[in-house]
């Protein structure tokens, strides 16, 4: 069982987490100071640093956190289809909600993942890398079982594959947020799962 010291210790991250990504959004990474952070997440300077040794830190495990929730939820529902008999296509359109009700919920770590995927020479771009291919590894297994059984074709290549996949559903949701707010979450969906079903082409 976890002590009252960890748990309070998560959830003062939690809080710099959440003070940190709507800040960054906000204003780059750069612009955004301890200072700012601390004051946005109502604690003291001096926390921030007994949390992280620095802010440059503090990114890089709010990016592991971040993509970790991401990763576990797309997990969570490849699991749940196979544990009712779904098929891997099933698996992969779960999936598919489920990144959509992740984006919904966590649209500022969104925007920011997706803005530091495309940057280099950043300091986290290793962590990035990473925690990158975690999620985009989740895919690969339903995509790769699919193979095996027969249910997709073994022309596919499953590594980009997997990550047109997660990119579709990263840019879509991105792109409903802003440019199409007034869709719902099903509408969304709906769009996606007829190009996953191949039903596009309308043969």
């Amino acid at each position: 069982m976890e002590s009252s010291s960890t748990t309070r210790r998560q959830a003062t991250r939690q809080k710099l987490y959440e003070a940190a990504v709507t800040l960054i959004a906000e204003k780059g990474f750069s612009a955004t100071t301890v200072d700012e952070i601390a004051e946005r997440a109502g604690v003291a300077k001096g926390t921030v640093y007994y949390n992280f040794k620095s802010k440059t830190e503090l990114f890089e495990e709010l990016l592991r956190h971040g993509v970790g929730l991401l990763t576990s939820s797309l997990r969570s529902a490849s699991e749940e289809t196979a544990a009712r008999g779904g098929t891997q296509v099933e698996a992969l359109d779960a999936m598919i909600r489920a990144g959509l009700v992740f984006i919904n919920r966590y649209p500022a770590f969104t925007q920011l993942y997706v803005a530091e995927l495309w940057r280099t020479n950043r300091a986290w771009q290793g962590t990035l890398l990473v925690v990158r291919q975690q999620a985009v590894a989740v895919v690969e297994d339903v995509l790769r079982e699919g193979v095996r059984n027969g249910e997709l074709s073994k022309e596919i290549d499953i590594p980009l594959t997997a990550a047109a996949l997660v990119g579709m559903v990263l840019v879509a949701a991105l792109d409903w947020q802003a440019f199409q707010p007034e869709r719902s979450i099903d509408d969304v969906h709906s769009a996606l799962s007829l190009l996953l079903y191949g039903r596009v082409s309308g043969r």
